[in-house]
């Protein structure tokens, strides 16, 4: 007589069990979403300082590199800041993807077409609008971080390279467009982070589409700054 054990199921990581639900991957794109948020705000008041000069801002990219001042070697704390952001921004897209595909999986095959006119714009091009928002994460940081972009490129010289990347029309407009598209997700997701964790309710939601709109605006506005101001004339090389 065989006897056969039973089969013990092994018990993933609390974290993975939590992200294979609809609600955990809301909170990973909330929390990531945050994170994200938080850098290209930072992001764009840095990059201000443009306006200041080649001395400010090319000062203000070296410093980056000396982050963590004595306490830690050259470049490793931007470096550890970069691999936490492409964590971050990985999580998020994915959590995106995956969660798309739950709610198309649990639409009706009759899907009520008066439903889908009704919905919010951005709502409905969130994960087309990411995509794009993506590839122009991936092209700006060929075009200005690595110097693989087709611009004359200088390392360490962030201001003499913003003027030469925006002095072509093509990607100058290519900015605008990709800047445009990344507001429209930013309002959405602003506006939604909130709800994804809970935070709904009508007593201070009027206060979550005015911070949708403000965040979204000022990085925006920031942004799409810079390439009209070389074109224009306002930012350009000696």
């Amino acid at each position: 007589m065989t006897t056969t054990r039973p089969t013990v199921k092994r018990r993933r990581l609390w974290f993975l069990e939590f992200y294979r639900s609809a609600v955990g991957k809301k909170w990973v794109m909330a929390v990531t979403g945050i994170i994200l948020i938080g850098y290209l705000l930072a992001h764009m008041v840095g990059n201000l300082k443009m306006y200041l000069g080649p001395e400010s801002i090319n000062a203000y990219g070296e410093s980056l590199r000396d982050l963590g001042g004595h306490l830690v070697p050259r470049t490793h704390l931007l470096w550890i800041m970069r691999i936490g952001l492409v964590a971050a921004t990985a999580l998020h897209l994915h959590a995106a993807i995956t969660l798309t595909f739950l709610n198309w999986r649990s639409r009706p095959a009759r899907y009520d077409e008066r439903h889908y006119a009704a919905a919010n714009y951005a709502s409905r091009t969130m994960i087309y609008g990411g995509v794009i928002v993506a590839a122009f994460v991936v092209f700006h940081l060929m075009d200005l971080t690595w110097g693989s972009g087709g611009a004359e490129f200088a390392r360490g010289l962030p201001y003499e390279n913003i003027v030469h990347s925006f002095e072509r029309l093509p990607v100058a407009l290519f900015y605008i467009v990709a800047n445009l598209l990344l507001g429209v997700h930013l309002y959405h997701g602003a506006w939604s982070m909130f709800q994804s964790i809970g935070l709904n309710h009508p007593r201070f939601n009027q206060w979550r589409r005015w911070f949708a709109y403000g965040i979204a605006a000022v990085i925006t506005i920031g942004n799409v700054s810079f390439p009209i101001a070389v074109q224009a004339g306002i930012v350009h090389l000696g």
